[in-house]
């Protein structure tokens, strides 16, 4: 971490003029698809599982780490660019020459279309381990994942090794004409399975389907984990959870979605995840064609940064509620893979469905491959969203023996992952903090 620590001295040095603030202009809803990253081959159960458990600090069963003790979660650094080997010298270092920044607080918003929303695709990798969006930072398209249980926006760039970023599209600050470097700052995030990235910060405009923030804060990766240097069609993450969670240092800087809600139409965003199909993001409008009946809204609590509710009631395919754990919460979160519920919750589940055991070897519940699995009803915020039996069959063990999409959470926290989204269309709403959901279409 030496070379790091005098790559961000050297960035300190350097003389940056303050930015000058933009104007917000017409409302407008925008749209960006999300699509399956086809490459990736990632799905495995135990690991999926483990990490939940460390993104949200849960304590990890001996048999969960053990399922999962493949895994190789060793961060690929950064080498020395000043030779630049097909690259511009220095990446962010040489673009600092335009710099705007100081450490502090970024984010102007305007807004680049007319109708005050934005639209992009949600594509699912392989298997709907992961859903990737393109975005477009200081003209350059990358595809990152939407992540609403962080606020982080990061991005492999040419600060990184070529070995670290062979098959990935990086951004290039070098090549963006709005780049501005903020001085003295730094991010460091973790997730879940032990992968994580660490770097400095610039700001950019940033484009999502239309939805643009000039000078929003763009961390720079200068180490990742192995696990996002081998999955090559993944370009970094879209956090989209509160600001108060954010990683920057010395000042923490605020989420994309923070900066651009005043210029939409509605001030919110929405979730229309697909199984083993394309879905979208949407900022500023509520798509009434894309699930069925009315949206149920229910307040979110915000104290630890997540879009995050009571649920203290479920039940197994449409049969009597039952309570969990009184005043249970869970959160919503596109960024994880599973759902993670009260342990009553996966017991009672599972123990409808014939031949399903909790698994030390697998490190959770697993069942035949061939079960007709039940549908869940879990209790967000007072009413009943349902969960197909469909979705919950995440992975495949073996020849017969498939891994759950619906496991226990080891905390006093539930995780409602893309396995709820899948069957639910969901609705962020920034401006009353609250979320709403309806079943898909």
């Amino acid at each position: 971490m030496q070379s790091f620590a005098t790559l961000l001295l050297i960035f300190g040095l350097l003389a940056l003029a303050s930015a000058s603030p933009a104007k917000i202009q017409k409302r407008g809803v925008y749209k960006v698809e999300r699509v399956p990253n086809p490459k990736f081959t990632g799905r495995n159960g135990p690991r999926a599982l483990l990490k939940t458990l460390r993104k949200y600090r849960m304590p990890i069963p001996a048999a969960v780490a053990n399922a999962a003790a493949g895994q190789n979660e060793m961060v690929t650094k950064r080498q020395n660019r000043r030779k630049g080997k097909g690259h511009k010298n220095g990446g962010a270092a040489a673009a600092a020459a335009k710099g705007n920044g100081n450490g502090n607080a970024a984010g102007n918003v305007t807004q680049a279309a007319t109708n005050g929303t934005g639209l992009v695709t949600a594509t699912p990798e392989a298997n709907d381990v992961e859903y990737l969006s393109p975005v477009k930072i200081g003209g350059q398209t990358l595809n990152l994942d939407f992540d609403s249980g962080s606020s982080d926006l990061w991005v492999f760039n040419t600060q990184l090794s070529n070995k670290a970023t062979q098959g990935h599209t990086v951004y290039d600050p070098t090549k963006s004409n709005s780049f501005a470097l903020m001085q003295g700052a730094s991010f460091e995030i973790s997730y879940g399975d032990g992968s994580g990235a660490a770097g400095n910060v610039g700001t950019d405009t940033v484009d999502i389907g239309g939805a643009t923030v000039t000078q929003q804060a763009v961390e720079l990766a200068t180490a990742v984990s192995q696990s996002f240097v081998d999955d090559t069609n993944n370009n970094g993450l879209l956090g989209l959870a509160f600001s108060t969670i954010n990683t920057v240092q010395p000042q923490q800087q605020k989420t994309f979605f923070d900066n651009v809600m005043s210029s939409l139409a509605q001030p919110l965003f929405t979730a229309d995840l697909r199984a083993q199909a394309a879905g979208a993001y949407e900022f500023g409008n509520v798509d009434t064609s894309k699930f069925t009946g009315a949206m149920t809204w229910v307040p979110v609590n915000t104290t630890q940064g997540f879009w995050q509710f009571t649920s203290e009631q479920f039940a197994v395919n449409g049969g009597q509620a039952q309570t969990s754990t009184a005043g249970a919460q869970a959160i919503a979160d596109t960024g994880t893979t599973l759902l993670l519920a009260d342990p009553a919750v996966a017991q009672a589940y599972y123990a409808q469905v014939d031949g399903a055991v909790d698994d030390q070897q697998q490190g959770g519940f697993t069942f035949p491959c061939n079960s007709q699995l039940p549908d869940l009803q879990l209790d967000v915020g007072g009413t009943m969203a349902t969960v197909k039996g469909t979705d919950i069959n995440f992975a495949q063990v073996d020849a017969q023996t498939c891994f759950g999409g619906l496991q226990a959470t080891t905390a006093g926290i539930q995780v409602y992952g893309d396995i709820f989204f899948k069957s639910n269309f969901v609705a962020f709403n920034g401006g009353n903090n609250s979320l709403g959901f309806a079943q898909h279409v």
